[in-house]
């Protein structure tokens, strides 16, 4: 039996119109410790990229966009706020987030086949989103998931980005943090990432949530050939073993063999990407990224769609403080079972704005009743803690 499709939210009463005085971007980069791997790049310092939304009354909103690569990718994508989306939408009357993403998405899409800038158009106008609800849960008074719809201020969580270098104690350290679910980083070596994930089952002991990311490293020869390799670890789910633009007849003939439910979403863009990815069955937990495509206008009816599905929706984030913090209301929004990642990495820009992380208990988050996404950013303390480097 399928689950009841998501509720479309009552906001009859509630004032969405959005007349925007401002959009302005801010750009952080905060040194990390432990830089960041994936089979594909390494991160050396933490960007976040924010952005703040003004109406003609004074209301107020936050947004994130994603831009962990390219290694300009935060400064990239500001100057893109500043000079393409911040004129198609400032003084111009929407009735609502919706519409206001609507015409971005709109007057942006022969502009992103001139350039190629899909993903970084995209991105951008996904950040605006996030700000421009975050303002709206905010003049209604409420927090953003009630906004959405939803009843309960708890999400379960996971914790995310554990490296292939000395796995276990990251595990060890983020399980006596409250965590009970684990991401490792795999597709380096074959070895290495057997010899990872046994050390971590063994000490998580068999029912705790183990789940491996490839970050699309695999082809699809090289994916059959792990899959049995990985079958004793009784994986929550395999993350991107293919690469994100691979044939669904690619996608399905691995799921048709795997033995644990593959997992994609956050290399996903645009609407039909998601429709395809839910109907081709191939995909057990899918995974939008709300920073990187579609914000919440965009993302809320693919959400419905996976849920009307049966699917598991696992927002994917991998950055600081606000867009995790959306990610969490619109996945208690949501409902169902889904997970909340959460880079176990140290990162101030994540700390700084995500205090609900303080206190994770068995593997859960609970968020404050404040308004909007329920924080307003310290520009000085973060700009202090990207110059002291925590």
């Amino acid at each position: 039996m399928k689950p009841t499709p998501l509720p479309h939210p009552d906001t009859s009463a509630l004032n969405l119109g959005i007349d925007l005085q401002s959009l302005q971007a801010y750009v952080f980069r905060c040194p990390s410790p432990v830089p960041v791997r994936t089979s594909f790049g390494t991160m050396h310092d933490r960007p976040a990229l924010l952005v703040r939304a003004e109406t003609t009354d004074g209301a107020i909103g936050w947004g994130e966009i994603w831009c962990n690569f390219p290694a300009c990718g935060a400064e990239h994508r500001a100057r893109l706020l500043d000079t393409v989306i911040a004129p198609l939408l400032v003084k111009t009357p929407f009735s609502s987030p919706q519409q206001a993403y609507a015409h971005a998405t709109a007057r942006t899409e022969v502009l992103a086949l001139q350039t190629g800038e899909f993903g970084p158009i995209a991105q951008v106008i996904a950040g605006v989103d996030l700000a421009l609800w975050d303002l709206c849960a905010r003049r209604a008074s409420m927090p953003l998931y009630r906004l959405l719809g939803g009843s309960e201020n708890t999400v379960p969580v996971y914790a995310s980005g554990i490296n292939p270098d000395a796995p276990l104690a990251l595990v060890q350290h983020m399980h006596a943090s409250g965590y009970r679910a684990f991401k490792l980083k795999i597709g380096f070596d074959d070895t290495q990432d057997i010899e990872n994930l046994q050390a971590v089952r063994q000490w998580l002991g068999p029912d705790i949530a183990l789940m491996a990311d490839v970050n699309q490293a695999w082809s699809l020869d090289q994916a059959n050939f792990m899959l049995p390799r990985l079958a004793p670890f009784n994986l929550t789910w395999l993350e991107e073993p293919l690469r994100a633009d691979s044939s669904m007849a690619a996608w399905q003939q691995l799921s048709a063999h795997a033995p644990m439910p593959l997992a994609a979403g956050e290399n996903m863009l645009g609407s039909h990407a998601f429709e395809q990815s839910i109907a081709s069955g191939a995909f057990g937990v899918v995974q939008p990224d709300i920073a990187k495509w579609g914000g919440i206008s965009g993302t809320w009816p693919v959400i419905q769609n996976i849920r009307s599905n049966g699917l598991r929706y696992c927002p994917h984030f991998l950055g600081a403080g606000i867009g995790l913090m959306a990610s969490a209301h619109v996945l208690a929004a949501a409902g169902g079972d889904g997970l909340l990642e959460v880079d176990a990495n140290d990162n101030a820009l994540r700390t700084l704005l995500a205090p609900a992380l303080a206190q994770i208990c068995d593997g859960r988050m609970t968020m404050s009743e404040d308004v909007g996404v329920g924080l307003e950013p310290d520009l000085q303390a973060l700009t202090l803690a990207c110059a002291q480097g925590r």
